[in-house]
């Protein structure tokens, strides 16, 4: 069974920085798609960062320059490093992954994912 379990939100001021991370296990395919997804209330979850396991990455118009996906495959776990920090990065932070897409290509739809983690808050406010 695929777990994975987000760490790491919390509340920061513009301008600072934050890690966010997400462990993940049960997976018996080397190929997987994963990624960070965010949502506020009253907004429709969006992506952020995608991550194939081939190293694709993708990011969006948002976040790029300032935010980066890595996975450390030796301890499960997928990391979002969140850089120059906006009050409208506020959001529920989620990990999400999905095993059926190989892993060179990757989506970026919500529906596409199986996987999802619990989330993790961050708040950017001064």
């Amino acid at each position: 069974q695929v777990q994975l379990v987000e760490s790491g939100g919390g509340s920061v001021q513009p301008g600072g920085s934050l890690r966010v991370s997400c462990v993940f296990s049960g997976y018996t395919s080397s190929s997987y798609c994963m990624a960070w997804f965010r949502q506020v209330p009253g907004k429709e979850r969006e992506g952020v960062a995608i991550m194939g396991s081939y190293g694709t990455t993708w990011y969006a118009a948002s976040v790029k320059g300032r935010f980066t996906i890595s996975q450390d495959k030796a301890k499960n776990t997928l990391y979002l490093q969140m850089n120059s920090l906006k009050p409208e990065d506020t959001a529920m932070y989620y990990c999400a992954a999905d095993v059926r897409y190989g892993g060179s290509w990757c989506p970026g739809a919500v529906y596409e994912y199986t996987y999802w983690g619990q989330g993790t808050q961050v708040t950017v406010s001064s």
